[in-house]
């Protein structure tokens, strides 16, 4: 992924992630509420990154084949691949399914947006111009990115200074600023720009 300078202060920076989805492709498990009031799990797991109105086709195929003579109403009641995202029993298809085919596209660090921002939109918005990319460490992203910004000024510092700089209390700097926010997925840090 090829990010694009932003602002004069935040550098481009190149990267190629490799996020997986931890249990693989997002899914939900819908099940119908006649059959468990009835004392009967009947439900069926449910690939969710498919259209709305697939899934839609998937939960009244699973409500038709319920021997419960009223099967008309569903719940989720467990789910899988959504990372930190928490779906609730009544979510809504639409964006289980929107979710579901950002994090096909950009892996687990949108599940971890979404547990992070307020909507869709503004998860998509941070993924689309505010992802920095994967380090190891906050650290490494600050002398990522000191060496970006200022690479041909540090390079003209005496090596005495050069090889002091601090780039763990830059990094310190960066999140207690705000101007940086983490996901943490597959024991790496995204580094997103809070100031989009």
């Amino acid at each position: 992924m090829t990010n694009e300078q932003t602002s004069e202060n935040t550098p481009a920076i190149q990267t190629q992630p490799s996020l997986t989805i931890v249990g693989g492709c997002p899914r939900i498990y819908a099940a119908s509420l006649s059959d468990y009031n009835a004392g009967i799990l009947h439900g069926r797991w449910i690939d969710a990154n498919q259209s709305a109105e697939a899934i839609h086709a998937e939960i009244q195929a699973m409500l038709n084949e319920s021997k419960e003579s009223l099967a008309e109403e569903w719940a989720i009641h467990d789910y899988e691949g959504f990372g930190q995202w928490g779906l609730r029993e009544f979510e809504c298809i639409d964006a289980i399914a929107a979710v579901a085919r950002c994090i096909a596209e950009h892996g687990e660090v949108f599940a971890g947006l979404m547990g992070h921002c307020s909507d869709i939109e503004e998860a998509h918005r941070y993924m689309q111009n505010g992802y920095r990319g994967e380090f190891e460490s906050v650290k490494e992203y600050a002398e990522t990115f000191i060496d970006d910004v200022y690479g041909s000024d540090v390079d003209r510092l005496p090596e005495i200074i050069r090889y002091h700089i601090d780039f763990e209390g830059i990094a310190r700097d960066f999140e207690l600023s705000g101007d940086i926010f983490t996901i943490e997925c597959d024991r790496k840090v995204h580094i997103f720009d809070s100031n989009i």
